[in-house]
Order: structure tokens, then sequence, then C-alpha cells
């Protein structure tokens, strides 16, 4: 199984507002960086947009050391919370419906394909390839305004 690395990001001004998402996929010495965004949107659907997407151009089975800034994306998959609300019909309790659940529904089909380890990155915090991750996203969302 090959052994690619994706580095991600999500961004929104404001929130919900114009929003963009930013991933570089590296694999074997060579990256290739994608982007895009919404008009109207909110940071969290950036930060998962940005995972599926970079996912989805996967041709094969890999095995992806997955590094994002956000808490909520990484929590999710590494803590099992994701496929918990899946199970319960999308409801995190009793009383809360979990939020994207189409995204997370996406983003959990493709785990069933990859094998997918979530590295949470501080954000902001000097990580060159989240730093581009970032100006990718923010770029992506400035398009919007």
């Amino acid at each position: 199984m090959k052994s690619v690395e994706i580095y991600t990001d999500g961004a929104c001004s404001g929130n919900p507002g114009p929003g963009g998402w930013g991933a570089v996929l590296r694999y074997n010495g060579r990256e290739k960086e994608i982007s895009g965004g919404e008009a109207n949107t909110t940071n969290n659907r950036m930060e998962l947009m940005a995972v599926i997407e970079a996912l989805s151009l996967l041709k094969e089975p890999c095995q992806v050391t997955l590094y994002s800034d956000s808490q909520y994306v990484c929590n999710a998959l590494k803590l099992g919370w994701a496929r918990k609300w899946q199970a319960n019909g999308w409801m995190r309790n009793k009383k809360e419906k979990a939020l994207n659940p189409e995204l997370w529904e996406r983003l959990l089909r493709l785990c069933d394909i990859h094998e997918v380890e979530p590295v949470w990155v501080k954000g902001h915090a000097g990580h060159p390839e989240n730093e581009r991750c970032d100006k990718l996203a923010v770029a992506e969302s400035r398009k919007f305004m």
C-alpha cells in the first residue's frame, strides 16, 4: 500500500461566509496542490472539503497520514465520533444533530477505502505545509468577496 501525506486547511471569512479550502498531497517526493471554495459556507465545512477532495484524488487504496489544524476533523476521525454519529442517525446525542452529515458520509466512505491516520497540527504556528494550505484556502475564499 502506498504511503501518502496529506496536509489540509479550511478558511472562512465570517462563519458562515465566503470560504475556501486547500490541500497539499505528497507522495514519493512529488507534491500536488489543490484548492476550492464556496460563496456561503462555514469553516468546518471547508476543513471537511479539503480532506474529502484530497482523498478523492487517490487512485488506489493508500496509507494516508492526514495533517490538519482542525480538531473537529481530527478528533471526529481519531476518537470515532463520526462513526458514532453515523450509527446514531447523525445525532451527536439524544437532542443535538451532528452538523455536516452529508460531508461526513462522503469522508467516512473514503476512510473505508484508505487507511487514514489523522495528525493534529497547531494552526498559524509556522508549520510550512499548514501555512501553504492556509494561503490556498484564504485565496479561494477571497474569490467570493
